[in-house]
């Protein structure tokens, strides 16, 4: 019966993959617009394979750049606590953030000092490495490594948080927090789907286990350019 619903969910996942994206007619040219799947539709939709890691280095995936607004003088890092603050801190000079509230879901911990807060890679450069980005250009890895183009690719939380999931995938790590589970699945599911990483079997069969628990919850992504 498993084998048989997987299947089925696979099925899905192709069709889904398969429709056709929407064009603009000034231009002529295929709009990039975000997908919405079911998470297991989505975790079926990953493509399959071994994991290598040979000559990975992290200074392959350059960041953090200067952002989206290279004029506002903050970085990668300092636009993503700006973009994730619940409530505003102050921008000083050199994009100095004082003040200011985040809340890291991972843990659920609440952090008033933006340098207790490390910006998580969802799917750390390591795995990335692993499930694909070994054969990218120099270009592509660093655009993938100051991603600011899907709201889950980076994300603020905890410094101890992040250190404690290091480079490990879902099979091997997941949010201390009950209810970070289904958020977590579905955001690690859209970035690889968006970047077009593969998964090995251990962490196929963990998403596989949050997606039959999280059954309502949706993954959305946008193919990266």
């Amino acid at each position: 019966m498993l084998i048989m619903m997987r299947a089925a969910v696979a099925a899905a996942a192709a069709l889904a993959l398969s429709l056709p994206a929407t064009t603009t007619h000034a231009a002529e040219q295929p709009a990039v617009v975000p997908q919405v799947l079911p998470i297991g539709v989505a975790v079926s939709a990953l493509p399959l394979a071994v994991e290598d890691r040979t000559g990975y280095q992290r200074t392959s995936f350059r960041h953090w750049t200067a952002g989206e607004q290279p004029a506002d003088g903050c970085n990668t890092r300092q636009e993503v606590l700006l973009a994730e603050a619940i409530d505003y801190p102050v921008i000083g000079p050199g994009c100095t953030l004082s003040g200011g509230r985040w809340e890291s879901y991972y843990d659920e911990v609440s952090v008033t000092d933006a340098s207790r807060l490390d910006i998580d890679h969802m799917v750390p450069l390591a795995e990335a490495w692993d499930s694909g980005a070994s054969g990218w250009t120099a270009a592509r890895r660093e655009a993938y490594a100051n991603d600011q183009g899907q709201l889950s690719s980076l994300v603020a939380v905890t410094a101890r948080s992040n250190r404690a999931k290091a480079d490990r995938d879902p099979a091997q790590w997941l949010p201390p927090s009950p209810e970070a589970l289904c958020r977590y699945g579905a955001e690690w599911t859209a970035t690889k789907l968006r970047w077009g990483l593969a998964v090995d079997e251990a962490e196929q069969q963990r998403l596989w286990d949050i997606a039959a628990g999280c059954g309502d919850t949706a993954v959305e992504f946008t193919p990266a350019p």
